[in-house]
């Protein structure tokens, strides 16, 4: 799968996921499923892939 996800929406991605992150700690509450969404937004930031973009043919890279 080829790159789609750009600078901007990598750097917004990673910033969520990392703030939402401590969240998965907190036991017996609703919160901690925030937290664990937060570890797909942090891997697609790293690996500039999302599979839901390859789903829907969007990209938000910079085009050539």
């Amino acid at each position: 799968m080829k790159k789609n996800v750009g600078h901007t929406d990598r750097i917004i991605r990673i910033t969520i996921g990392i703030l939402l992150f401590p969240l998965l700690f907190l036991h017996s509450t609703p919160y901690k499923w925030f937290g664990l969404a937060s570890i797909p937004l942090i891997l697609t930031g790293l690996t500039q892939r999302c599979g839901a973009y390859a789903l829907l043919g969007t990209s938000t890279c910079e085009k050539d």
